[in-house]
């Protein structure tokens, strides 16, 4: 953050960040912070995003509205329709099995 002059003929400055009031030198070179800051504000909202990401109820950074629940839902229908799969596969065997012991005479 840049400096603020508060009596240029005094060549008095104050630090907005920390309230230091002092006199202004030529041999001090003082950079704005500024633009860095903003990067990383920037970097701070892209984290969270990732961090959003592990949650399926939390709002994404770059997604349209009304699809927080998106993955939840997702999730839901996935594991219903491969668990329907596993069940009728897992059926199948278990009639396979009972048809060749029927006709084996095992039962």
């Amino acid at each position: 953050m840049s400096m603020v002059h508060i009596a240029p003929e005094a060549h008095l400055v104050l630090d907005p960040l920390t309230s230091v009031l002092a006199e202004e030198r030529e041999d001090i070179i003082c950079y704005s912070m500024d633009p860095i800051m903003e990067q990383i504000d920037e970097l701070d909202k892209i984290a969270d995003d990732l961090i959003n990401s592990l949650a399926p109820d939390r709002k994404l950074l770059n997604s349209y509205p009304g699809r927080e629940n998106t993955s939840l839902k997702a999730g839901f229908y996935g594991n219903t329709f491969y668990g329907v799969v596993v069940g009728l596969v897992f059926s199948g065997m278990v009639a396979l099995a009972l048809y060749i012991l029927s006709l084996i005479g095992g039962l």
